[in-house]
This record gives structure tokens, sequence and C-alpha cells, in this order.
């Protein structure tokens, strides 16, 4: 890929949410930035929003290999987290599985209480383990330097179902935890008297924010969730995962048909690695697992589609096919 060609006028990127399935995500950014791509705009949501503020302060600070950097830092803090997360796999039931905790005992408990008791009563004190990790690497004067990108994280508004959006210089710990949380697991983050959700449930990502106030030339979009997945889902955990990864990938789609004429829509997506996992895997920090997501990600940079849409309001055929299936 020739990093001249991509960096030539306005470059724009959107980041899909997906839990651990991020680190795909991860490994295709590190990829791009080894390569030189640059970005001037870039939205995230959920995991998406980590990433996209780690790169765009890690851009504003020294460039691309800062936010390689900053990357890295942010995937090392998660992997941590593996050691003292109870959904993880024996020894016994590594040897049987591997990094796979969908048949482990704790992961089937932890389906049936999700289904039986809310997240205030199932963590009433809303410990969040990503709060540590956040509150670590987070740099808000990085944020607003000259040399960051436009930067958009997206929270879902609980009350009235909108996507809330907050800028460079409106991202807290808060801010990143409203964007991550996920309804089922933690209690709505409060922000100025204000309850928010994962900002997935809003658009997976949206990317209005990314169009104003004039379209960028390139849209880069890199999607963590699989469009396609064989089979009907069983458990009531699946179904309700299959629920929200149809309901965002239409909304995308919506989107996508909606992009103006001209504008490029580079796309890369995840269903060949993604589509057989079980839901189990976005929360899985496992070490192995996470490093066979970014080299599948660093792989798939190699397959970068680039698409015109051949008229207004509406992208060809490959283009929505590469990110809904």
């Amino acid at each position: 890929m020739d990093a001249d060609e991509i960096n030539a006028g306005v470059r724009a990127l959107a980041l899909q949410g997906g839990g651990a399935h991020g680190a795909f995500t991860w490994g295709v950014l590190d990829r791009l930035l080894e390569e030189g791509v640059r970005f001037d705009r870039v939205c995230g949501v959920s995991s998406g929003a980590l990433l996209a503020t780690l790169l765009t302060q890690g851009v504003a600070r020294g460039g691309n290999g800062a936010a390689r950097a900053a990357l890295h830092r942010l995937w090392q803090g998660i992997e941590r987290t593996h050691a003292l997360n109870p959904l993880r796999n024996s020894p016994f039931e590594r040897w049987l599985w591997g990094w796979d905790i969908s048949n482990s005992l704790l992961w089937q408990g932890f389906e049936a209480m999700m289904r039986l008791f809310s997240p205030a009563q199932l963590n009433p004190f809303g410990h969040n383990p990503l709060r540590g990790i956040i509150a670590e690497l987070l740099d808000p004067a990085a944020l607003v330097l000259p040399t960051a990108p436009r930067l958009t994280v997206v929270a879902t508004d609980v009350e009235t179902g909108a996507a809330a959006l907050f800028g460079n210089a409106e991202i807290t710990v808060d801010v990143l935890l409203a964007s991550t949380c996920l309804p089922f697991v933690f209690p709505a983050v409060e922000i100025a008297g204000r309850a928010y959700w994962d900002g997935g449930y809003a658009g997976n990502p949206p990317l209005a924010p990314l169009l104003a106030p004039h379209p960028p030339d390139d849209l880069v979009l890199i999607a963590a969730q699989p469009a396609r997945r064989p089979g009907v889902p069983r458990t009531p955990a699946e179904i309700l995962n299959r629920l929200n990864e149809i309901a965002c990938h239409n909304v995308l789609q919506a989107e996508l048909a909606a992009l103006p004429a001209g504008l490029r829509l580079r796309s890369f997506t995840a269903d060949a690695e993604l589509r057989d996992l079980p839901i189990s895997s976005k929360f899985n920090a496992d070490p192995d697992f996470l490093a066979s997501l970014f080299a599948a990600g660093r792989a798939a940079s190699a397959t970068l589609t680039l698409t015109v849409p051949p008229r207004p309001g509406l992208p060809s055929p490959d283009a929505l096919a590469a990110v809904t299936g």
C-alpha cells in the first residue's frame, strides 16, 4: 500500500467496537501507522473509542511511532487484567479448549447471572477494570494540541437513545468508560447528570461526525464485528449478541448508502477471523488470543479495498458488501 497515495486529501477513520475483538483493529492500525498513513478525523465507539483516543494523543505527541506505542501500552494493560479475570480457563480447561472460555463453568455461570440479575446487583460498587488502565494512559493535554487529529468518542444516552458525541477537549476517563459501558455488565455511567451506555447502540460507528464540515476524501472503516455468522444462535446471550450485531450493521449500512459521491471508502473487515468465534471471545483477554487477533489485523491490512461510490447517495455494491457481508 502506498502511504503517499492514501495520504492525499482529508482522511477520516471510523472504528467499531467489539470488546476484545478490538485487538483485530489494533493490528490493522499498527500496520497502517507503520506504513505512514495519516488521519485527520477519527471516530470510535466502545473498544474503538479507546483505540481512537490513544491513537489521537500518540499522533499529537510524537507522530505515528508514538501512536503505535500508545496502542501497544493499551493492550498490554488489558492483557494484565487477564490474571485477575474470573472469566478465564483453569489450567485443565485451557488444556482442553485453549483460549476458548465458552465451555467453562465460570462463563456459563456468568451467562446465567446476566439473565437473573442487574449490573447494580452483580456489581453494586461499579468496579470496572478499564478505569485504572484508562486513568494511567489518558493524556487530555495531548488531545487538544494543534497536532492532534479531530477526535469524536460516541456514547449512547440511556434516556433518549441518541448518540452523544464528545470531542477532543471533552474526553475524560468517564467519557471513555461510558462509551464502553455494556449495560448488562456495568451500571450506566453518569456524566453531568446524564446516564450513558456503550456507544455501539447508537451506531457502530456513526459516520456523520466524520463528514462535517465537509466530507473527507477518504474514509477508512475498520469493522471489528462480523456482518454474517453461520447458523442460528441458541443461548439467550448468543441471541442478544446477534440481535445487537444485526441492528448495528443495519444502521451502518444505511449510513454507507448515504455517503456522498466520490468519497473513497477503504474498509477492513474481520468476518473471516471473527464469524465463528463465540460471544465469550469478546470478554477474553487471554494474551495468546489477543495476539492472534492482532496478527490477523496486521495481515488484513494488506488487503485494503478501495471503492468509489458510483453516484450520489449510493456506494457501489462492493463497498457495502465489504462491510455488511
